[in-house]
């Protein structure tokens, strides 16, 4: 008897799926009070936690270069993209406290490496050309891949990422201008530009995730409309994109088995180094362990002005308490 009560369906848990699903097939928003499958759920923390995760340890690249940018005027403009990184984690961290997960156990994921961040973030800057490469290459990548998740099924999500694309996008410019001061520039310039273009290509071609072929979530993602295009779709654009800005610098892309095919359209390009992508993942890249270090470092670090803030709000609380209550 006891499995026959197992296997009688739940109307309402019926009824809740039926909803759900009406909602995805109609292109509409899962909002936080809606149902959602618990794997829905899960999945939408990994991502967004993954998002967050990035544009904090993201910093740290940028942030090395900021007391020896060349002039004041690109010391502000780094100063600005670095603050508006910040702010992207923090719109992400906010979207995915709707989802039941508190601030402090997405940290700690990180911080024990449960939760993962883009692995372009563990490769070191080695000059300034470097700053010009991760707006050029690396925003421009993040731009090809969030611009769909404007139109994501979780609401929040969704809505936060028109403000980010649009701070993100100015970034890709500002890489981009840097990028080309430098191609116009002297020798040394020029070839401090086409290093960093060597060293940070495939890397930010990883970045869009595994092959269609190879990916554990890309299938499940896009029947709930967490993504619209897939893992590949979204590289092959970047390529279409970025090489002919490339060449307008006069700069060359590090694969010799780029070329343009007529019958496709596209842009044939080489393999990818996936078992490099993979040790990297898996926290054996460059700057991995220092990565998270500073990290851990900064939030231990930080840890007084959380709890002041805490007592603060707790002490508003009950002031504004016994007010309502004497009055």
């Amino acid at each position: 008897m006891y499995h026959v009560c197992m296997t009688i369906t739940d109307p309402v848990q019926t009824d809740h799926e039926a909803r759900f699903d009406a909602l995805i097939d109609g292109g509409h928003k899962i909002e936080p009070r809606d149902w959602m499958p618990e794997a829905y759920r899960k999945t939408m923390i990994r991502q967004i936690a993954q998002h967050a995760h990035s544009e904090v340890i993201g910093q740290q690249p940028e942030g090395n270069w900021i007391t020896r940018a060349p002039t004041l005027q690109r010391k502000a403009i780094l100063i600005a993209k670095v603050q508006d990184e910040a702010g992207h984690g923090l719109y992400l961290y906010s979207a995915a406290e709707t989802l039941g997960v508190s601030r402090d156990e997405m940290n700690d994921l990180l911080h024990r490496g449960v939760q993962k961040y883009s692995s372009i973030f563990n490769y070191p800057t080695l000059s300034w050309a470097d700053m010009g490469a991760i707006g050029w290459l690396v925003d421009g990548a993040a731009i090809t891949n969030q611009v769909m998740l404007t139109r994501t099924s979780y609401g929040p999500y969704a809505r936060a990422m028109i403000r980010i694309c649009k701070e993100e996008s100015f970034h890709q410019r500002q890489g981009y201008e840097i990028m080309l001061e430098l191609a116009n520039g002297t020798e040394e310039q020029r070839d401090m530009a086409q290093d960093a273009l060597d060293r940070f290509w495939w890397p930010s071609l990883a970045m869009f995730g595994p092959p269609d072929a190879d990916s554990t979530h890309t299938e499940q993602s896009m029947a709930w409309g967490i993504k619209l295009e897939t893992n590949d779709e979204l590289r092959q654009k970047f390529v279409d994109m970025t090489v002919p800005q490339a060449r307008y610098l006069g700069l060359s892309v590090p694969d010799p088995d780029l070329v343009w095919n007529d019958e496709r359209g596209h842009f044939d390009f080489g393999d990818i180094d996936w078992d490099e992508f993979w040790r990297v993942v898996r926290g054996d890249g460059p700057c991995n362990r220092e990565r998270v270090a500073h990290k851990r470092k900064a939030w231990d670090d930080g840890a007084w002005v959380r709890e002041a803030a805490a007592a603060h709000a707790a002490k508003r609380t009950s002031d504004l308490a016994g007010k309502g209550t004497s009055t």
